[in-house]
């Protein structure tokens, strides 16, 4: 995840909201707390923190499927998901994601996926805000699609980067959802870099930038 200070530089955010002192994370897990990007009731770029597995507004209870993810193929027609891409769609600042393929010793070997020269990009994502379950809970999840090249060549399935020229029709709440799918094929995964990186980020606590391992694609 970005610093503060390059998360501002991506986004057109106001002074008010460039007050935090985030340190950079290298290994987010889902349910963790993350922060993403939406429009307020004013049409500003606003940050806000959300659990990334995302708990819909009319949920009871906590989801036991999988919400981390949200397939583009049926983000539109899903229960779970469809409500927020019709109104609440937001972008989640990263700098990098992994992806995992197995090894001959039968372990994984995990992918650092960048742009190049580790230009910060943005996921297209969905929010939500609970109020349901007692306490409130916003939440994100991360639209995912049949993946291209170079992505292709390790993982059947990517998480859609936004090119920035779409950022605005993306978090607009009157973009029409007939123009929403296409506005996610305006994206910059071919542009992908991979390397190899060790095996430490496969455990949830290590933290800290993995090390690069000879092999990249």
């Amino acid at each position: 995840m970005l610093s503060w200070r390059e998360l501002v530089s991506l986004y057109r955010l106001t002074d008010k909201y460039v007050i935090r002192n985030t340190e950079a994370r290298y290994n987010i897990a889902p349910t963790q707390t993350v922060p993403f990007v939406r429009l307020d009731v004013e049409g500003n770029q606003v940050v806000d923190d959300g659990r990334w597995w995302l708990v819909p507004h009319w949920a009871k209870e906590m989801p036991k499927a999988a919400m981390f993810n949200a397939r583009i193929e049926t983000v539109d027609s899903s229960p779970a998901f469809r409500d927020a891409f019709k109104m609440r769609r937001c972008l989640i600042p990263a700098d990098g994601f992994y992806e995992w393929t197995k090894a001959d010793d039968g372990g994984k070997d995990p992918w650092f996926i960048q742009m190049p020269g580790e230009k910060p990009f943005a996921f297209a994502g969905l929010w939500a805000h609970n109020t349901r379950m007692g306490a409130p809970i916003t939440s994100c999840t991360i639209i995912t699609a049949p993946s291209i090249a170079p992505i292709s060549q390790i993982h059947h399935r990517m998480p859609v980067i936004l090119d920035p020229e779409v950022f605005d029709g993306w978090l607009n709440p009157g973009t029409p959802v007939e123009n929403l799918k296409g506005i996610l094929g305006h994206h910059l995964n071919g542009q992908m870099q991979m390397n190899r990186v060790s095996r430490d980020i496969n455990s949830s606590r290590f933290t800290d930038r993995p090390a690069p391992v000879v092999n990249s694609l």
